[in-house]
């Protein structure tokens, strides 16, 4: 604690000490962080740039990754030594409650066997569709229609667009374990200021999506051997208000062999593999030079796929459903709770 500005002491360097929590308070939150904060970077933890809640440490065997929301701390690493040498470090300095392995946090539901570490958010996902009153409603075998393209002008104007931003930010939070709503999600956050009927139809089909399989979620095997391919695609001045493109892509595991990237233009693959510049493609250069240098550097290798396995189009585009179940398929999303999945997946590997 420190002294107001502008209070001078009797007693230089002293301060009153205040016997109560320090809950409810209006700085409470903003001190609680900076002081938690503060000591997982004195133990060597790295703050992340893109989220600030995220701590990480050390790199392959040893790494630990340190997840914060306001008092709540969930560790995560294959080194349990690790682990509990920070666990005691904590309760050293906080006096922290070990509540044991992951279950269940915010809305997400942590199931692992000796083989495998299951993600999914199933009674978040059914408490939404039992509130938005799309429990009983038929399912749909896509997200989106895929003749479908979303414009600011489409409908008319809702006349309160509470609703429609309430689900719109409830769908954001499911997309952390359903990748396959990601670019419907997108396109509707577009809209957030200025919704119409369109839209809340386009809301309501994610929903009725949804019911198929509300416990599906994300799968990681613990004997999976890490061979990484990319798939990147680009939906070229597709947004009918704006011109611009839309992009996906899977990306971001570092590894010691070249990654195979995946590309259905060919003109695409011609240019980043030609060592000569050409005039037409100066509005590219810099991210031409970047997958170049990437190539000869043997880190990245460009392979054209057909257009019917490009697995990034559920990340770029509207699909039809036969399609679309095929590259779900490709996701590593499964539902725990099917009978063909071994249904729910218990702590002790039953």
């Amino acid at each position: 604690m420190i002294l107001p500005p502008g209070f001078i002491s009797k007693q230089p360097g002293q301060v009153c000490r205040l016997k109560r929590s320090l809950y409810g308070l209006k700085q409470a939150s903003r001190q609680w962080n900076a002081r938690l904060t503060t000591e997982l970077i004195s133990m060597g933890f790295k703050q992340a740039v893109c989220d600030n809640s995220l701590f990480t440490r050390g790199s392959n065997d040893s790494f630990i990754a340190l997840l914060v929301y306001v008092d709540d701390v969930v560790l995560a690493s294959s080194d349990k030594a690790q682990i509990q040498q920070i666990k005691e470090h904590l309760h050293l300095v906080f006096k922290i409650k070990d509540l044991g392995s992951l279950k269940y946090f915010l809305g997400l539901e942590v199931a692992r066997k000796h083989t495998c570490i299951s993600l999914t958010q199933r009674k978040y996902a059914l408490d939404l569709l039992q509130d938005s009153g799309f429990l009983e409603t038929k399912p749909a075998k896509c997200p989106m229609v895929q003749t479908n393209k979303l414009s600011k002008d489409d409908g008319e104007a809702l006349e309160d667009n509470t609703q429609y931003r309430r689900l719109v930010g409830k769908l954001l939070y499911l997309n952390i374990t359903k990748p396959d709503i990601s670019f419907a999600v997108q396109q509707l956050s577009q809209f957030l200021d200025k919704p119409t009927t369109i839209h809340l139809q386009a809301v309501h089909r994610v929903l009725r999506y949804i019911k198929i399989c509300p416990g599906q979620g994300l799968f990681f095997p613990t004997d999976f051997n890490l061979k990484m391919s990319g798939f990147a695609d680009s939906d070229w001045a597709a947004c009918p208000d704006t011109r611009k493109s839309v992009t996906g892509f899977f990306l971001e595991v570092q590894l010691g062999e070249a990654v195979v990237l995946f590309s259905d233009s060919i003109s695409a693959i011609a240019i980043a593999e030609n060592p000569v510049l050409h005039e037409r493609t100066k509005h590219i250069e810099i991210d031409c030079h970047l997958i170049r240098e990437n190539v000869q550097k043997g880190t990245i290798k460009l392979l054209h796929v057909p257009i019917e396995h490009q697995t990034a189009n559920i990340l770029t585009k509207p699909l039809q459903p036969m399609l679309f179940q095929k590259f779900v398929s490709k996701l590593g999303l499964h539902s725990m709770y099917t009978p063909a999945c071994g249904e729910v997946l218990e702590e002790d590997g039953s």
